[in-house]
């Protein structure tokens, strides 16, 4: 069934999978002195300067919010589209990255993009975690409600996985695809309430912000990490479907333009 395709074919290749994003999670910090240091410094330097920053400038940003809450809703929007923007970068040019493997062997393609997002999704993990520590840290305590962040994060992932399989096929083709996304990807920051929250917006405009659908992830996984309430249970469930969408028709699409794929890159 197609509904169950993409993750049957996946398991088939786990062990492929898995070796591959052992090897790039490891490849990262290879020549480093420091190591796997850098990965859980980067984000903690980032949110202790949000923080510094939010501190400042309270009057204007922050308002009616505890500083130390919106420096970590604003890290948290950035830890879901840090991975969305890294994801949409490289995606066009992962098949042109991992040619000789395609041409030259009988590499599943498709797992490029598992690989892809597993990796992305371990150093958004490592930033998560370092979140958390400094919550610990400046509130003292964390709700249980974060227990429940794999139900934002798994549907979050689908719809990763359907955008790289997307955008792996259309990369192929051209190279304008990969200049496209790095020149969108500063302005759907801006579309994304990544330092903001939907509700501070007018009326009119909150409509339009629920159609994307990485700033509702964003909006759900605040309000269990940070605000210790449930998301809308019918925006999660319009977000669910609408990712599972995202992910079989990613996979499809790639698919039916593999064949000719492998003649193009």
């Amino acid at each position: 069934m197609i509904l169950t395709e993409p993750f049957e074919r996946a398991w088939r290749h786990r062990e492929l999978i898995r070796a591959v994003v052992r090897r790039e999670l490891t490849s990262r910090f290879r020549d480093s002195f420091l190591g796997w240091v850098w990965a859980i410094f980067a984000p903690l330097a980032m949110l202790v300067a949000y923080t510094t920053i939010f501190s400042i400038a309270a009057p204007t940003v922050a308002k009616d919010t505890p500083i130390v809450d919106y420096a970590a809703a604003s890290f948290c929007g950035l830890i879901l589209f840090n991975i969305f923007a890294e994801l949409a970068a490289r995606a066009p040019t992962l098949l042109h990255e991992h040619v000789h493997f395609i041409k030259k062997s009988i590499f599943p393609g498709e797992t490029i993009a598992w690989t892809s997002t597993i990796r992305a999704m371990v150093y958004g993990a490592i930033s998560f975690a370092t979140l958390i520590v400094v919550r610990l840290a400046t509130v003292h305590y964390i709700h249980w409600t974060v227990l429940l962040t794999p139900i934002v994060v798994i549907p979050f992932m689908l719809l990763m996985l359907g955008t790289v399989w997307f955008l792996m096929a259309l990369g192929a083709f051209t190279r304008d695809v990969s200049h496209l996304m790095v020149a969108v990807m500063p302005l759907a920051m801006f579309a994304t309430p990544v330092f903001f929250s939907v509700s501070q917006l007018p009326p009119a405009f909150q409509p339009w912000l629920r159609l994307n659908l990485v700033g509702n992830y964003i909006e759900m996984l605040r309000d269990l990490v940070i605000y210790a309430r449930f998301p809308d249970p019918l925006l999660y469930g319009v977000c669910f479907v609408a990712s599972y969408a995202v992910f079989l028709f990613g996979y499809r699409f790639y698919n039916e333009y593999k064949t000719v794929i492998v003649d193009v890159i």
